[in-house]
């Protein structure tokens, strides 16, 4: 009789796991979703721009709530916000330079401050002394570069006067009770009736929009979740205005298949290719040059052009993306630590790029050697070998013989000559039957990351 009931629920627990990875939203295929995200999964690398009025104060884009600030005090960062240098049209060209082919930005952060010119809101730039419409400018100037646009749409507002206070509001209390008192005559319906009209307003008014980035969900006591977005509806607007859109994963939805087109893995890199339910899913990784994603003068964690480097390829190397961040200034400008950076990763995305758009995880019959990172194209069948560690003359490929037709460096295409082993013991530095050396000059090329591409052979 146990035993019966155990296989009972048991049946019934599968059964209703198996209902929820079915629940979806839409009406779409994998294959359809794959052919929306095509250019996204070839493209690979992307700029995230966060910028705002916390670029005044210039200690990170949580100062408002970090140091509890009030409004009152707040209020003078919009007073003097007047970005007189922006050029959107140099970010572009900075972002292109770079290697990225498309863009993120914040239309409005956690703070509430719009870069549009929202109908809804005299929170806006248009209203401040630089008196524009920050995002049109934008949109226009990358566009006319060729990359693809995204705008990141912040689901908190720390300004708006019916967005209840939680435990992340800079009017936070220290004593939990104190919440019903502050939040008395806070109304969230009239705050997700404002959220909605302004995703809408971003959905029509600038044309197509190839990536919505909106951040983020908290559940949990004296949090917020999907409930609170109104998420499902929001989700199904916004993929009635923008057919083609992507969207990430932050709304709160993973009891839907469809709640998100791909994980947000932020800040840290992915030991493998994110799963759930088993599937491989699409990922990003979001990430900055420093600690802080808004301009943070005395920040001083930069990491160096190799660092960088290596998470984007190792990102590519288990199938996902990079979003990486910039946080221009007061003034409209790129920090110059930023700027050495972009330069340094767009002198190899130059010569490499090819081992980066339109890569991902190399197949499992393909080794990695130690101390490097394997990108894998399907269509052109190539496998890229990036040399972390520039070894000595003789490289190994463990298990390659008969694998490859030919071997040159990315950067010069100069051909790479390799040979199976011949003999054995010390002659052949104990490679194996089925090994490949490759034949390498002493001196490193002179690029931060030397990639060997490999034509595999049929």
């Amino acid at each position: 009789m146990k035993r019966n009931v155990l296989l009972l629920v048991c049946g019934l627990l599968l059964a209703t796991s198996a209902t929820s990875q079915e629940k979806k939203l839409f009406n779409e295929t994998p294959q359809q979703k794959e052919k929306r995200l095509a250019w996204w999964t070839n493209d690979r690398f992307g700029m995230f721009i966060h910028w705002g009025l916390y670029a005044l104060p210039a200690r990170h884009e949580w100062v408002k709530t970090r140091e509890q600030i009030p409004d009152s005090v707040y209020q003078q960062y919009f007073d003097y916000f007047n970005p007189d240098l922006y050029n959107p049209r140099e970010w572009a060209r900075k972002a292109k330079e770079a290697g990225m082919k498309y863009a993120v930005i914040t239309t409005k952060h956690h703070d509430g401050f719009c870069l549009f010119d929202s109908r809804f809101t005299d929170y806006k730039a248009t209203n401040t002394p630089i008196k524009k419409d920050l995002i049109k400018e934008w949109v226009d100037a990358f566009r006319a570069e060729g990359l693809k646009i995204g705008f990141y749409y912040s689901l908190i507002d720390w300004h708006h006067p019916d967005f209840t206070i939680d435990r992340s509001h800079p009017l936070r209390p220290k004593n939990e009770a104190d919440y019903a008192v502050l939040n008395k005559n806070r109304d969230m319906g009239k705050y997700r009736t404002y959220l909605s009209n302004q995703v809408k307003e971003l959905l029509t008014n600038y044309g197509k929009v190839d990536i919505l980035w909106l951040d983020f969900s908290y559940p949990g006591k004296f949090g917020k979740d999907h409930n609170d977005w109104n998420s499902v509806e929001l989700i199904k607007m916004v993929r009635k205005l923008q057919p083609g859109v992507i969207v990430n994963d932050r709304l709160d939805l993973k009891e839907y298949a469809d709640g998100g087109d791909f994980v947000t893995p932020e800040q840290y890199k992915v030991t493998a290719w994110p799963t759930e339910n088993g599937q491989r899913v699409p990922w990003e990784t979001c990430q900055t040059f420093s600690g802080s994603w808004g301009y943070y003068r005395d920040e001083t964690t930069w990491k160096n052009v190799k660092q960088l480097l290596v998470l984007l390829i190792e990102s590519v190397s288990k199938g996902g993306n990079v979003l990486l961040n910039v946080g221009p200034t007061a003034r409209g400008k790129f920090d110059n630590r930023a700027n050495t950076a972009l330069s340094g990763m767009g002198a190899w995305m130059e010569l490499n790029g090819r081992a980066i758009y339109g890569c991902t995880q190399a197949p499992d019959q393909y080794t990695r050697p130690d101390n490097t990172l394997l990108t894998y194209n399907p269509v052109t069948k190539r496998l890229y070998v990036h040399l972390l560690d520039y070894p000595l003359q003789n490289f190994t490929l463990p298990g390659y013989k008969g694998k490859i037709k030919y071997a040159q460096f990315l950067h010069d295409g100069s051909e790479i000559r390799f040979s199976a082993p011949v003999g054995h013991g010390y002659k052949t530095g104990g490679l194996a039957e089925n090994d490949l050396n490759l034949s390498l000059p002493v001196l490193k090329p002179d690029v931060e990351i030397p990639v060997i591409e490999l034509m595999l052979a049929d």
